[in-house]
């Protein structure tokens, strides 16, 4: 039996999101969404998505922005963030265990729900909004 060591250095950030974004891409569910919006810009979203966790996970800041406004307008839901969350809790669990692995999982369960959130919140004002102009 292998013993899954934790995450701990920028290759393992590496390692965790390119096997989590090859499945991404693949998924008949989520992965329409994510190459319609990225396109060819999947290296340039890695790099972005190496930086984030790097920050989030182990504490080297060399990710700046804020994650939520590119996915404001995606044409998802509970069920797109579920299997997103299904996705990266298989391939954390298949490759890490450990703390910082544990800590990757309830980062991306609070970043889903959050996700989630603003953007049926921000629906919901358009929503409203589109409403008041038609009086």
């Amino acid at each position: 039996m292998t013993v899954l060591q934790d995450i701990s250095t920028f290759e393992d950030i590496k390692l965790l999101v390119n096997t989590f974004y090859d499945k991404v891409q693949k998924d008949d569910f989520i992965g329409p969404i994510f190459n319609e919006k990225i396109g060819h810009r999947w290296p340039e979203h890695l790099e972005k998505m190496y930086r984030f966790w790097q920050t989030v996970l182990l504490e080297v800041h060399s990710y700046s922005g804020s994650p939520f406004p590119p996915h404001k307008h995606l044409p998802i839901d509970k069920e797109h963030f579920d299997r997103w969350m299904q996705l990266f809790i298989e391939t954390n669990d298949t490759l890490f265990q450990g703390p910082i692995a544990d800590e990757a999982k309830l980062r991306a369960k609070n970043m889903a729900e959050m996700f989630n959130y603003k953007i049926n919140y921000f629906r919901d004002q358009g929503q409203k909004g589109d409403l008041l102009n038609l009086k």
